[in-house]
């Protein structure tokens, strides 16, 4: 297939492209300074022009709770404008299969766990990420309605649950919890720290799953997709409290200080765990586990040409 990538060069963009599958495939994945996906005249020429099989958007504005919390005119307004130019501008080409990225943000904070896709649109968002949910939900729905006007045009979002992995995000400021936890207990085990603070009680639970496994769904469902429902949750289908990641990256780092928790600060949803029952039955499961996914995340941390950790 010839495939257009959108997000090419963030963390999951590169996982897909570095994917033994992808070699069997034409891939176009614009960088940001070529294509704005913003603009949707450039969106359109740009998809009108390379006419690909297959469209994977992947792109987006993407930060952790600190983040969120500081820009959610950012986060609603990017992601929104992105999904929902690539969706219509893939429509106008006539591009007739797509696969849109979206996001656990997109369920209710107060749906029962793990998390059903029949859930969707059905509650209040969690108000820590609610500008990022909303983009990704208003965006998996336009591909659905795409799809329902047009059956000829498969139009399908995959969930999946948390991610980290290589060419994550470590700047305090904008990172999500597992390379924030990397960042921290490494900066703590090079100064010889022997405590570091973790926001809330640490009882929260979340499911992560490294990077390269979703790269891994991808392109299983891609070769699927006429089989997928609107809507597909993506994840290893079980989670851990906020203080088991802690540990164990402690582990794999090698240092042995202790915890302090700060109650003051936002912890977000008790839960957030997906149901996998849809992907189980497409013949998908993660293999990477979360011991090996933070080593190898690490060492990509270690090695990044712009480490700039005091």
């Amino acid at each position: 297939m010839k495939v257009f990538l959108t997000g090419g060069r963030g963390m999951v963009g590169r996982a897909i492209r570095g994917h033994a599958r992808a070699q069997a495939h034409g891939i176009v994945a614009p960088a940001r300074t070529d294509l704005d996906l913003t603009d949707r005249p450039a969106v359109m020429a740009a998809l009108r022009a390379e006419q690909p099989d297959l469209v994977i958007h992947a792109a987006g504005r993407v930060g952790g709770i600190q983040a969120n919390i500081a820009q959610p005119v950012a986060f609603l307004t990017d992601n929104m404008d992105m999904g929902l130019n690539v969706v219509m501008a893939a429509r106008a080409a006539g591009v007739t299969r797509l696969i849109n990225l979206g996001s656990s943000c997109m369920y209710p904070h107060d749906a029962p766990n793990p998390l059903r896709e029949e859930s969707l649109g059905q509650g209040a968002l969690e108000p820590t990420n609610e500008g990022y949910g909303l983009a990704k939900l208003a965006v998996a729905r336009l591909c659905a309605f795409v799809a329902r006007e047009d059956p000829a045009l498969v139009y399908r979002t995959l969930i999946p649950c948390n991610l980290y992995g290589l060419h994550d995000k470590f700047d305090p400021k904008v990172s999500h919890l597992v390379p924030a936890i990397i960042r921290k207990i490494h900066e703590a085990r090079t100064h010889g720290a022997a405590e570091v603070e973790v926001w809330g009680d640490g009882t929260a639970r979340r499911e992560f799953m490294f990077a390269g496994d979703l790269a891994d769904a991808v392109w299983h469902m891609a070769a699927r997709i006429d089989d997928l429902p609107d809507c597909l949750n993506i994840g290893p289908g079980h989670d851990h409290s906020i203080d088991d990641y802690y540990a164990e990256a402690a582990q794999v780092i090698g240092w042995d200080g202790e915890f302090t928790h700060d109650l003051s600060r936002p912890a977000g949803m008790r839960q957030k765990l997906l149901s996998v029952e849809r992907q189980t039955a497409l013949g998908w499961a993660p293999q990477t586990t979360l011991a090996q996914g933070i080593a190898r995340t690490y060492a990509h941390f270690l090695d990044r040409p712009e480490r700039d950790e005091a």
